[in-house]
C-alpha cells in the first residue's frame, strides 16, 4: 500500500504536499488525462499531417526503396539507422500516418516520463504523474511542437530515462544498449558517454560506442551512396544547418551573434559555459557517494546525466526548444526529493518562456524571435542544475556530521 507519511528527518525528503500527490489518482482523472492526450494527437493530425521533420525521414526511406541516396536531401540529418526505422512508414497511407506519427511521438515522451517516475519510485498512476502529463499537454509549448512536427527527438526523450533506470538497478550494460540504439537513429545522446566514463563502467561504455558504430556501418551498406553523409550532411550539420534553422536555434553559439556579440566571442562564451557544466557534472558525480539503489543515488545519476546534456545543448548547433524534453521528465520526477532542482523557484522561472497561450512582448513578433525565449529557458535551467551539482557534496557532509536527513516513505523500493 502507498503511504502518505514522510520521515521528517533532513534534507532530501518529500514534503507533506508531495506525499499527498503520491496517492493513486481516481479513475475520472485517468480518463481526463487520456482525453487530453487523444485530443493532442488529433489536433496534430488535423493541422500538419505527418509533420515537417518526420517527412524528411520518410522521404529518405522512400528514396532508398527507389535506389537513391537518402543524403541527396540535405534536410535528412540522421544516421542510416533512421532510414531503416522509417521503412515501416512507407507501408502506411498518408491518412494513417497523420495519426500514427504524432501518437508515436507522444507515446515515446510518455515512456520517458514513466521511466523517470519509476527511477524515483513514483507510482505512474499517482496524482503527481498525472499532473505532470496534464501540465505538459496544456501548457508546455515544446511538447506540442514535437508532436506537431514529428521530430525524432522523442526517441532520445524515451531512451535517456529508460537507460538511467537500468543503470540505477546496476544494469549498466543494458543501459548502454539503450543509449547505443538511440544513437543509431539520432546521435543526440552521444554526450551521455561521459556518464559511463565518470562511473568507470568501461564495458558499458564500449557497448554504448561500438553498438551504434557497428549498426550504422552495417545499415550504411544497405543505403546507396552512404559517403554522401560525410561529404554533404556532416558539413551541413557542422555549420549549424542553414539560415532557416538559425532562426530557431537556441544555442549560445547562434543566439549571441543575433544580439550583436561577435561570433568568435560567442563561441568562446558557449564553450566556456559548456566546460563549466561538464565540471559541475563531474563534481556532482564524485561529490556524493550515495548508497546503491537509494533515492540519493537516483538523484545523483539524474543530475549528472542532465547536466552533461544541458552543457551539450548550450554549445552544439542546432539546439531547438523540444530538446528540453530529453531532460525535463527526469528533473520533474526528481521533484519528490527536497534537494532536487524542481524545489528551486528558478527551475520554474526557466520554464515560464515555454508556457502556451501567453504573448511575450518583443520575443513573439516576429515568430523567428522564438529562439531568444528558448535560449533563456535553456540558460536558466542549466544554471539551476549547475548550482544543484555544485552543492551536491553537502549531502555527503551532512551524513558525515550526523545531521539526519529526510527520505520519502512510499512503500516502494527504487527500481
Amino acid at each position: 500500500m502507498l503511504q502518505d507519511e514522510t520521515v521528517d528527518s533532513g534534507e532530501t525528503g518529500a514534503s507533506v504536499t508531495v506525499g499527498r500527490l503520491l496517492r493513486p489518482a481516481p479513475w475520472p482523472a485517468l480518463v481526463a488525462v487520456a482525453g487530453l492526450l487523444c485530443a493532442q494527437v488529433v489536433a496534430a493530425a488535423l493541422w500538419r499531417g505527418v509533420g515537417m521533420d518526420n517527412t524528411f525521414v520518410l522521404r529518405a526511406a522512400r528514396a532508398v526503396l527507389d535506389g537513391e541516396s537518402p543524403y541527396a536531401d540535405r534536410r535528412f540529418l540522421y544516421l542510416p539507422g533512421a532510414v531503416v526505422a522509417a521503412l515501416p512508414q512507407t507501408l502506411l497511407p498518408a491518412a494513417a500516418l497523420a495519426y500514427v506519427v504524432p501518437a508515436l511521438g507522444l507515446g515515446l515522451v510518455l515512456l520517458g516520463w514513466w521511466a523517470a517516475l519509476r527511477l524515483f519510485s513514483v507510482p505512474p498512476r499517482s496524482h503527481y504523474a498525472l499532473v505532470g502529463v496534464a501540465l505538459a499537454v496544456l501548457a508546455f509549448a515544446p511538447l506540442a511542437n514535437l508532436v506537431v512536427i514529428g521530430n525524432w527527438t522523442a526517441m532520445s526523450a524515451a531512451a535517456l530515462p529508460c537507460a538511467l533506470l537500468r543503470a540505477h538497478r546496476g544494469r549498466w550494460i543494458a543501459a548502454a544498449a539503450v543509449i547505443g540504439l538511440a544513437i543509431t537513429v539520432k546521435p543526440m545522446l552521444v554526450p551521455v558517454w561521459l556518464l559511463f566514463v565518470l562511473a568507470k563502467q568501461w564495458r558499458a561504455l564500449a557497448v554504448a560506442v561500438l553498438l551504434p558504430a557497428g549498426l550504422s556501418l552495417g545499415m550504411a551498406l544497405l543505403v546507396p551512396h552512404p559517403g554522401y553523409f560525410f561529404t554533404r550532411t556532416l558539413p551541413f550539420l557542422l555549420h549549424g544547418q542553414d539560415s532557416f534553422a538559425l532562426l530557431w536555434d537556441a544555442s549560445l553559439v547562434a543566439v549571441l551573434p543575433r544580439l550583436g556579440v561577435p561570433q568568435t566571442l560567442a563561441t568562446a562564451v558557449a564553450v566556456a559555459v559548456a566546460v563549466l557544466g561538464l565540471w559541475c557534472a563531474r563534481r556532482r558525480w564524485r561529490g556524493d557517494d550515495a548508497p546503491a539503489g537509494s533515492p540519493e543515488a537516483a538523484l545523483r545519476l539524474t543530475e549528472t546525466a542532465v547536466m552533461v546534456m544541458l552543457a551539450a545543448f548550450l554549445v552544439s548547433r542546432p539546439s531547438f526548444d523540444h530538446y528540453l524534453l530529453v531532460v525535463l521528465p527526469l528533473l520533474l520526477a526528481s521533484g519528490v526529493l527536497r534537494s532536487s532542482a524542481p524545489r528551486s523557484p528558478w527551475f520554474w522561472i526557466a520554464l515560464l518562456p515555454q508556457a502556451t497561450g501567453f504573448h511575450w512582448p518583443y520575443a513573439d513578433a516576429p515568430a523567428t524571435r522564438r529562439a531568444f525565449r528558448d535560449a533563456a529557458s535553456l540558460v536558466v535551467l542549466a544554471v539551476t542544475v549547475m548550482r544543484r551539482c555544485a552543492v551536491g557534496e553537502r549531502r555527503t557532509l551532512d551524513e558525515e556530521s550526523g545531521v539526519p536527513r529526510t527520505v520519502p516513505v512510499t512503500g516502494r523500493t527504487p527500481l
